[in-house]
């Protein structure tokens, strides 16, 4: 096992912190560093907050970091920011607003860049979490900076994605409702003290009544409705021995004012019956699936872009100059570098043996 691997395994901060970097930068052995944590993983849950920016979402971290360590959990925040023009590192530093937890040695807090990726979720986020799973995190809280539709890309690594919103900044709630609709398992209307709270839980129960409409329609498993929100207490409380109740989930609102800490208990409430739900019930494993699935495809894809540019070298550099001299056209050229790289016999993940196939 990489020393430094068994070093995150022993819970050294500074080696762990050390990880993260390797991980985040790809640089040095980061990868057999996650090889071999990985078997170590998968008892963490990973819990993604979301929103357009000004909505409290660090506020709101800081409280649900306070409200699980009362629970004696371990915990671990991947705080995303945007990317400084100069020097490509995180320049918002939500670590300020949870200084509090900086002498707990049983919270870890980690500041990655989005190095401008759309959802704001920078490519190593995903492994982040995983070397923290290692590290022993019960929860993991993954924080975006929030930058409107592209928020979907959380939902590729979360348990349980939570949506926060505010009363009171335009077109707030327009700005989620496209999209993050379908990865939202739990909302929260922050700042629930200001005026239009009420009016910001009407439009979402609008549109989760709405989502459910159109998921019936087409026939999609998830299905959303304003009765439901209303009904999912009762139905846990009835199911036996407390177990959640079986079909899909229906998003959960709560407001809370994170400044004042109210509603943020109601909130962990709601949180913890999803997590229930996907940890207990046919449709949550299902749900499990098919995020991993998602997780892989982007994993694979990047595997593949990188051997591609690597294998094909000169022939890509070729090809662009081609293009850029309207020789041919990018769609051609494309094709036939896919051509020259599977003609290069380049070893594709997974192409030896499937699950079942081999002896």
């Amino acid at each position: 096992m990489h020393p430094l691997a068994e070093k995150v395994l022993a819970r050294d901060t500074r080696a762990t912190a050390r990880a993260c970097r390797l991980v985040d930068d790809r640089a040095g052995d980061y990868a057999a560093i996650l090889k071999d944590l990985f078997p170590h993983t998968g008892r963490a849950w990973v819990l993604g907050v979301t929103g357009n920016p000004g909505a409290g979402k660090s506020t709101l971290t800081d409280r649900l970091i306070c409200a699980f360590r009362k629970q004696d959990r371990r915990v671990a925040v991947v705080a995303v920011d945007p990317t400084s023009p100069f020097t490509g590192g995180a320049i918002l530093g939500d670590r300020i607003r949870m200084q509090a937890h900086f002498g707990d040695p049983d919270v870890f807090i980690r500041s990655l860049a989005t190095r401008g990726a759309l959802g704001g979720l920078s490519r190593s986020a995903v492994d982040i979490a995983r070397v923290l799973d290692a590290w022993g995190a019960d929860v993991v809280l993954v924080e975006t900076v929030g930058v409107g539709q592209d928020e979907l890309e959380i939902t590729r690594m979360a348990h349980t994605t939570l949506v926060v919103a505010a009363p009171g900044m335009g077109d707030e709630v327009q700005a989620i409702k496209a999209g993050i609709l379908e990865c939202a398992d739990v909302f929260a209307v922050n700042k629930a003290d200001r005026d239009g709270a009420d009016a910001a839980v009407r439009d979402l129960e609008l549109m989760i009544a709405l989502g459910g409409e159109v998921a019936r329609a087409s026939g999609r498993s998830r299905g959303h409705s304003a009765a439901a929100l209303h009904a999912r207490e009762a139905e846990a409380a009835s199911a036996p021995g407390g177990a959640p109740a079986e079909g899909p989930w229906e998003p959960a609102i709560a407001r809370t004012v994170a400044t004042r800490n109210e509603g943020v208990a109601a909130l962990v409430d709601r949180l913890e019956a999803h997590r229930a739900w996907l940890f207990g019930t046919e449709a949550g494993a299902a749900r499990r699936e098919e995020r991993l699935r998602e997780a892989m495809h982007v994993q694979l894809r990047d595997a593949l872009t990188d051997a591609a540019v690597a294998a094909l070298g000169p022939a890509l550099d070729a090809a662009v100059r081609a293009v850029a001299r309207r020789e041919v056209d990018p769609y051609t050229a494309s094709e036939r570098l896919v051509d020259a790289f599977r003609g290069a016999g380049a070893a594709l993940p997974g192409a030896a043996v499937a699950p079942g196939d081999g002896p």
